[in-house]
């Protein structure tokens, strides 16, 4: 596979089905945005914590499907696209951790350890991707289960930060109004 291509020189893309849009369209603002998540999760691992690195490994993989799905207008029946099962697999690792963790009785700065503070940075833009994903969806038909999926994920990176910064001793700080 030749790496360039020249065909986006002039600042428009292919989607999956072939169709030309401009780099800038809300389509690629969603899926680049994904990417963006996808390449940030990626510095996160590894963490040290066998069950995070796993589950960040899922979510990359994850992740490509939302680009996928995001890239695709019309998919097929074989397409990879967000299902409910992508949504709720994110929704048990979270359950997973409320044992482990303290509850929450307040806002927390998003600081702690590297990879703590890594995951709340990852955290912030699963939410860009999120909005980006509500703003392509406001202008023509997307799968509802990618911005379901983001949704759930930003409350997963979250967690898994809380989590790490907790196993590795930091204390969660509150802010100061």
């Amino acid at each position: 596979m030749k790496i360039y291509t020249g065909r986006g020189d002039e600042g428009q893309t292919d989607l999956q089905d072939m169709t030309r849009v401009s780099k800038a369209s809300p389509r690629i603002e969603a899926y680049g945005t994904v990417d963006e998540l996808n390449a940030l999760v990626g510095t996160v691992r590894p963490t040290g914590h066998d069950d995070v690195d796993e589950q960040l490994e899922a979510i990359q993989n994850h992740l490509h499907i939302v680009q996928a799905d995001f890239a695709n207008p019309e998919p097929d029946d074989d397409d990879p696209v967000v299902r409910a099962d992508h949504v709720e697999t994110i929704e048990s690792w979270i359950d997973g951790y409320d044992d482990e963790l303290e509850p929450l009785q307040s806002f927390i700065l998003p600081t702690g350890s590297e990879t703590g503070a890594r995951l709340h940075h990852a955290r912030t833009v699963c939410r860009r991707a999120e909005r980006r994903a509500v703003a392509l969806a406001a202008e023509e038909p997307i799968n509802e289960q990618a911005v379901q999926y983001l949704n759930r994920l930003s409350d997963g990176l979250f967690v898994l930060a809380r989590v790490v910064n907790q196993r590795e001793g930091e204390v969660e700080e509150q802010p100061s109004y």
